[in-house]
């Protein structure tokens, strides 16, 4: 069975899980900013989500999709500090390379995403009421 075409809640809906998506990778980034390890390989790393556009050939409307989440390649920071318990043989142990401020930003602007799609929505709502009470 071929699926139905899509609407704009379903459009919504996926556009507002996505921004979920974003959202929760930048709290976990922000969460492991300033963790430290006793290696590079160790360090923890940003992870970052992956979207594509999903086009619904039914109704001609596109759609973003979540297909991943991966870890970023950034380089762990080293950091000096001799008397930490995790600190190897030369004294260094290995921060996250997360840039809090790029996070806090991401966070922001997939809060805003998500309000205007809520916004979206809210609208549609409005416009079949105001229909349905024209018959």
């Amino acid at each position: 069975m071929a699926n139905p075409p899509m609407t704009i809640f379903t459009l919504a809906q996926r556009g507002m899980s996505a921004q979920m998506v974003r959202m929760n990778a930048a709290a976990s980034n922000l969460a492991n900013a300033g963790t430290l390890s006793a290696s590079e390989e160790g360090a923890y790393k940003p992870i970052r989500p992956v979207f594509a556009a999903d086009l619904d050939a039914a109704s001609g409307l596109a759609s973003v999709d979540v297909r991943a989440v991966v870890r970023e390649q950034a380089a762990a920071v080293r950091q000096h500090n001799p008397d930490h318990p995790l600190a190897d043989a030369n004294g260094d142990v290995w921060a996250s390379p997360v840039d809090e401020n790029a996070e806090m930003v991401e966070m922001l602007e997939a809060s805003r995403q998500y309000q205007n799609l809520v916004e979206a929505l809210s609208t549609a709502k409005q416009l079949m009421l105001e229909t349905m009470r024209l018959k």
